[in-house]
């Protein structure tokens, strides 16, 4: 364990979040990578019961979204060249550019389908759509599990301080990260690595990123020579549609994945080791649930990864009571996390720490007040 002052002026520095500097040492020398997390009281029998897989649900679910795909992409090129076509577009793109994220997110886990390969391909299927390597994303996101929030190890911190407000906002509009993205898909079929890559991922699945994403740029390389062909053959703006079925969603269509991702995490703590004090559970309605399959109990998932997203409703109200209350809508949980953050961009160190219920118990902090000395007045 590092000694008191040499984690104080750490934490009171500015915060490095690569996995290969010293934010990185620091966290592994105060104990807090793969640390033991604390987690609510279950029964053995409870457990067994929400963590058991089951094909039928996500198949269902599967089968809608792949059925709305069709729905949507037919409807958007029978009206093409009317007004009436603009509604089965962005309804298209909400399917493609914001679903596929949560069914990248489960499929990743393995916890969606019983059936192993089942889940494979639509883990591979969305994250094409979300334009992300699926070897890289996979490592990186049993990192992000392992080490939530915890800086210099977990490789998802989405809100990193200084906070950017100008590149959270663009990233509802998508142009910013799915340029990003491509150019890691990019460098990585070009056979590099970047460092912190090279820290989460194994060896072993070096060549296996290599081969993904030599893929994906070749089904992207054939879309657009479709598109320029069609374009050269004089079909005009016809020549677009290929473009929007395939890549082009991801930025007109991600804005509902980013509304409520950002709400993960955001305004929260960094650098603890009770999931109640980084992540949130709000409550949605139901159409957004649908399309996000249930990550909104986010707590809850990260105290139990390997429960089905079908059973995180369940979950919750097993261990609500032990949680701090769920924000009740979307624009409740904004208005509690933005207010978090333009604090944070005045006071460095500034975390929101929500109240605890009389039933909870209290929040496990030892390490945080060891590392980092932050206000946390609320």
């Amino acid at each position: 364990m590092a000694d008191t002052a040499s984690l104080r002026n750490h934490a009171q520095s500015a915060r490095d979040y690569s996995l290969t500097g010293p934010s990185s040492k620091h966290a592994i020398e105060a104990g807090l990578a793969a640390a033991e997390w604390y987690h609510s009281a279950l029964s053995r029998k409870t457990m067994k019961t929400l963590m058991k897989r089951r094909d039928g649900p996500a198949v269902r679910d599967s089968l809608v979204w792949a059925a709305l795909h069709a729905v949507f992409a037919t409807g958007g090129i029978y009206f093409w060249g009317s007004w009436v076509a603009l509604p089965f577009w962005l309804a298209y793109g909400v399917i493609y550019g914001s679903a596929c994220d949560s069914r990248w997110h489960e499929c990743g886990h393995g916890t969606a389908f019983r059936t192993r390969w089942m889940n494979d391909v639509v883990y591979h299927v969305a994250s094409f759509q979300i334009m992300r390597n699926p070897v890289n994303w996979r490592w990186s996101h049993a990192r992000h599990h392992t080490d939530t929030i915890i800086v210099g190890r977990d490789p998802e911190i989405v809100w990193m301080h200084p906070i950017n407000l100008t590149l959270k906002a663009l990233a509802y509009f998508g142009i910013w990260d799915t340029w990003s993205s491509f150019l890691v898909l990019a460098r990585n079929a070009l056979g590099a690595l970047s460092p912190d890559e090279r820290d989460y991922i194994p060896e072993s699945e070096w060549p296996g990123a290599v081969f993904w994403a030599r893929v994906h740029m070749c089904v992207y390389a054939l879309v657009a020579a479709v598109s320029f062909g069609m374009l050269a053959g004089g079909t005009g703006w016809m020549s677009a549609i290929p473009l929007l079925l395939i890549g082009g969603p991801r930025i007109y269509g991600c804005w509902h994945f980013v509304m409520t991702g950002l709400l993960q995490h955001g305004g929260l703590a960094e650098d603890v080791i009770d999931h109640r004090l980084n992540s949130r559970t709000l409550y949605l309605n139901p159409v957004s649930r649908w399309l996000y399959w249930n990550m909104n109990y986010h707590i809850e998932h990260h105290m139990f990864p390997m429960v089905p997203y079908h059973a995180l409703p369940a979950l919750h109200e097993a261990i609500k009571d032990d949680l701090p209350p769920p924000n009740t809508s979307l624009w409740d949980a904004y208005r509690e996390m933005m207010t978090a953050v333009m604090r944070q961009r005045r006071e460095p160190g500034y975390y929101l720490r929500k109240e605890l219920p009389p039933t909870a118990r209290p929040y496990r902090e030892d390490l945080h007040q060891a590392v980092t000395f932050r206000d946390t007045t609320g």
